[in-house]
């Protein structure tokens, strides 16, 4: 795919405002980032679904109700984009599971969202996606990280 530079800022704030408007009230969402802009090499399609599957996985997993918020860091080398949620939590040995296509702990679905999300992650745009944080019937924190230009 094509990577262009685009403002990491822009594209997060671009996916997060189309989901929060097709998404329940129930959902309580924050957004948090700089004020200036952050560019990366992106294709922001591919980074557009992940959010949008990052965040419909929130949703599910808090069962439609709850806090849902992405925020964006600058470290000066990378940028670090991290959608927690207050869900029911992963347990710390299935942290890397999760992302093998598959892998999926709901009734319905082919357990491919997370493991295209790293391929599209860490194959084409040469950043990490991780779990950075869950504790059980709290919420999950994942955390993309791409090399700032």
């Amino acid at each position: 795919p094509k990577l262009d530079k685009v403002d990491i800022v822009f594209a997060t704030q671009d996916s997060y405002d189309y989901l929060k408007r097709r998404s329940s009230n129930l959902i309580d969402f924050e957004f948090e980032a700089p004020e200036n802009p952050l560019l990366v090499n992106l294709n922001t399609q591919l980074y557009s679904w992940t959010i949008e599957n990052l965040v419909k996985n929130a949703i599910d997993a808090m069962k439609g109700k709850g806090q849902l918020k992405i925020s964006i860091t600058n470290s000066g080398k990378e940028v670090f984009i991290q959608v927690s949620d207050t869900g029911k939590g992963i347990n710390k040995a299935r942290y890397k599971k999760i992302f093998e296509p598959g892998f999926t702990s709901k009734k319905r679905g082919w357990g491919l969202g997370l493991s295209l999300s790293k391929r599209i992650i860490e194959d084409y745009h040469q950043g990490k996606i991780k779990v950075l944080h869950s504790e059980l019937k709290k919420g999950t924190t994942i955390q993309i990280a791409l090399k700032l230009l």
